[in-house]
C-alpha cells in the first residue's frame, strides 16, 4: 500500500497546478471583467449557468472516451479547449457580454473534459492510504497559486490602462495552459477500461446503495459552490472599485488556506472524518453572517479568512470519502469512470440549482439585501452535505 506520493502523483499535481494557475490568473477577474462591461448580476449568473450545463453534459458524454480510450488525450484536450476560451475572449473583448451562452459553453467543455480525466487519473494513481495526503497537497498548491496568481493579475490590471491589463493576463493564461499540455506528456498512459455503461450512474441510486447518501451530499456541496465561485470576488470589487483589492483579498485568504490545507494534510485522520466535516460545515455556514450586518472589505475579509480556515475540515473528508466508495471493492473500481461521472453530475446539478435560485430571486428583487440573504441560505448547504453522508464518515 502507498503511504506517500510517487512520481506520477507529483506530475499529476504539477499539471493540475498549472491548470489552476491559468484559471486563477484570468478566471478570478472574469466576473469583474463582465461587470465592468455590463453591470448585471443576472447576466453573470447565466454565464455561470451555461458553464455548469456544459461541464455536466461533458462529463457524461466524454466518460465513454475516458474509459474506453486514452485518458491522456482527453486531459490535454481539456487544457487546450480552456486555452481556446481565453483566445476567444481576447478576440471579442468587452463584446463578450453578447456571447454569454456560447462562451460559457466553451469554458464549461474545457473544464469538464479536464476535470473528468484528472479525477479518473487521480483515482488510479492514489489509494485510500494516501488520498487525504494528495488532497491536502492539492489544497496547498491551490492556496499558493491563490496567493500569487490573483495578486499578480490585480497588480497588472491596476497598473496597465484600459483593457491592456486584462488582455495581458488572458495571454499569460494561454501560455500557462500550453506549458500544462507539454508537461502532461510525462504522465504515463493509463490502461483502458471495459465498456462504458451510460446508465450505471442511475443504477447506483438503488435502495441500499451508499451512493444514495453520497449523491445528495454532492448536490448540496454544489448548491453553495455554484453561486459563491462567481459572487465573492465580484462583491469585493463592487465594495472597493479596485482590482488590486481583489488580488489583495485573494492573497490574504489563500495564505490562510495554505496553512490550513497543509495542517489538514498532515493531521486529518480517517477515524475523525465525522467530527471534522461537521465542524467545518458549521463554521463555513456561520462565517457568512457578518455580511448580513454590512458588506464591506472588512466583513468580506472576515468571511474569506473564516472560510479558508474551516473549508479543509469540510471538503477533504467529503472528497476522500466519496472516492473511497469508488474503490470500495474491485468491482466498483471497474466502474470508476461511471462513478466519477455520477459524482460530478451530482455537483453540477447542485451548482445549477444554486445559480437558478440566485437568478430567480434576484430577478424578482434586484437588491443587495436579496443577494446577502441568498448567500446566508445557500451558504448553509454544507450542513445538508454532512447530514446526508454522516453514516459514510463513521469508520
Amino acid at each position: 500500500m502507498k503511504s506517500s506520493l510517487d512520481r506520477q502523483c507529483v506530475l499529476l499535481l504539477a499539471v493540475n497546478s498549472l491548470f489552476v494557475l491559468a484559471g486563477a490568473l484570468s478566471g478570478t477577474f472574469l466576473s469583474v471583467y463582465l461587470w465592468k462591461a455590463k453591470q448585471d448580476f443576472t447576466m453573470i449568473g447565466w454565464f455561470a449557468f451555461s458553464q455548469q450545463i456544459a461541464i455536466g453534459l461533458t462529463f457524461w458524454i466524454a466518460g465513454k472516451w475516458v474509459k474506453e480510450r486514452d485518458k491522456m488525450i482527453l486531459l490535454r484536450l481539456g487544457i487546450m479547449i480552456s486555452g481556446i476560451f481565453y483566445l476567444l475572449v481576447l478576440f471579442v473583448g468587452t463584446r463578450m457580454v453578447h456571447y454569454i451562452w456560447p462562451l460559457g459553453i466553451v469554458s464549461g467543455i474545457g473544464a469538464g473534459i479536464f476535470w473528468l480525466a484528472f479525477n479518473v487519473v487521480y483515482f488510479e494513481v492514489t489509494d485510500k492510504t494516501n488520498r487525504d495526503l494528495f488532497n491536502g497537497w492539492v489544497g496547498i498548491m491551490g492556496s499558493v497559486i491563490g496567493i500569487s496568481g490573483p495578486w499578480l493579475s490585480g497588480w497588472l490590471i491596476s497598473a496597465l490602462p484600459g483593457e491592456k491589463g486584462y488582455r495581458f493576463i488572458f495571454t499569460i493564461s494561454l501560455i500557462v495552459y500550453g506549458i500544462g499540455v507539454l508537461l502532461s506528456f510525462w504522465l504515463k498512459k493509463r490502461e483502458r477500461g471495459g465498456e462504458y455503461l451510460w446508465l450505471e450512474p442511475v443504477r447506483r441510486l438503488r435502495a441500499g446503495s451508499p451512493w444514495r447518501q453520497a449523491v445528495p451530499a454532492s448536490i448540496a456541496y454544489g448548491v453553495r459552490e455554484g453561486v459563491f465561485l462567481f459572487l465573492i470576488n465580484l462583491l469585493v470589487y463592487i465594495s472597493t472599485s479596485s482590482e488590486w483589492k481583489v488580488g489583495q483579498y485573494m492573497l490574504i485568504t489563500s495564505l490562510v488556506s495554505l496553512i490550513t490545507y497543509w495542517a489538514a494534510g498532515k493531521w486529518l485522520a480517517i477515524r475523525h472524518r465525522y467530527m471534522e466535516m461537521l465542524v467545518g460545515a458549521v463554521m463555513i455556514t456561520l462565517v457568512v453572517l457578518p455580511l448580513l450586518w454590512k458588506v464591506s472589505y472588512t466583513t468580506l475579509i472576515i468571511f474569506g479568512i473564516g472560510t479558508s480556515l474551516f473549508m479543509p475540515l469540510y471538503i477533504i473528508p467529503m472528497i476522500s470519502s466519496v472516492f473511497d466508495l469508488i474503490g470500495l471493492d474491485s468491482k466498483d473500481a471497474e466502474y470508476r469512470v461511471e462513478l466519477i461521472v455520477l459524482r460530478e453530475i451530482s455537483m453540477m446539478a447542485g451548482r445549477l440549482a444554486g445559480i437558478a435560485i440566485f437568478i430567480c430571486f434576484y430577478s424578482r428583487s434586484p437588491h443587495m439585501t436579496t443577494i446577502l440573504w441568498l448567500m446566508a441560505g445557500l451558504g448553509a448547504a454544507p450542513l445538508v452535505s454532512w447530514f446526508a453522508m454522516r453514516k459514510l464518515l463513521v469508520t
